[in-house]
């Protein structure tokens, strides 16, 4: 494998379907029924990237894994949360790839100034959950029967990992936008080891 990664940007949509769309189709991880169209996807790339990093991984310039930040919730005081999604191509699980992902995201997270990255897991899915742990989460809840999907009901997990300590004796710094970040700080995000 020859791997790079770079960020997102709304004309690699249709690429970035082609990972989705199976996880949409034949999973219970999203609960998303229909697959979007490109255009929407396009769409949703736009809007996240305009606050949040989008980044996907290559192998010889072929998109094959992805991950974003996006709020986590909508109400003011929740600013400086955001929520990860990762998505892999199937034949590249367990390769490293989620975890390099998960990490620059993470980075970028906290240079921006977020200070808490949630993440929703569906059940079954032990391999998911381990994952997250491993990076640093913790199970903090479980909304019981809360989707519909592929024929049964289903359990989320929420999980939480801490990227910036809370001070109760000082309000928080507004956070950047992922533009405002300086060319070294990506840089270094983005170096292989």
């Amino acid at each position: 494998m020859k791997l790079s990664y770079r960020f997102a940007n709304p004309g690699d949509a249709a690429a970035l379907l082609k990972i989705y769309a199976p996880y949409v189709e034949n999973t219970s991880i999203t609960f998303e029924y229909d697959v979007p169209s490109e255009e929407e996807f396009a769409r949703r790339i736009q809007s996240v990237t305009e606050r949040f990093p989008w980044i996907l991984c290559e192998d010889e310039g072929i998109p094959i894994g992805y991950a974003y930040a996006s709020p986590a919730f909508t109400r003011a005081a929740y600013q400086w949360d955001a929520e990860l999604s990762i998505y892999i191509d199937r034949r590249y699980h367990r390769s490293g790839i989620a975890s390099r992902l998960e990490d620059m995201i993470s980075a970028l997270l906290t240079e921006q100034g977020f200070h808490h990255l949630y993440s929703r897991v569906t059940t079954p899915n032990d391999a998911s959950i381990g994952f997250h742990k491993a990076r640093g989460f913790q199970e903090i809840g479980v909304y019981r029967n809360t989707g519909f999907k592929l024929g049964g009901w289903h359990d989320v997990i929420a999980l939480e990992k801490d990227l910036l300590p809370c001070r109760s004796d000082q309000s928080p710094a507004p956070t950047k936008p992922l533009t405002l970040l300086d060319g070294k700080t990506i840089q270094k995000v983005f170096q292989t080891e």
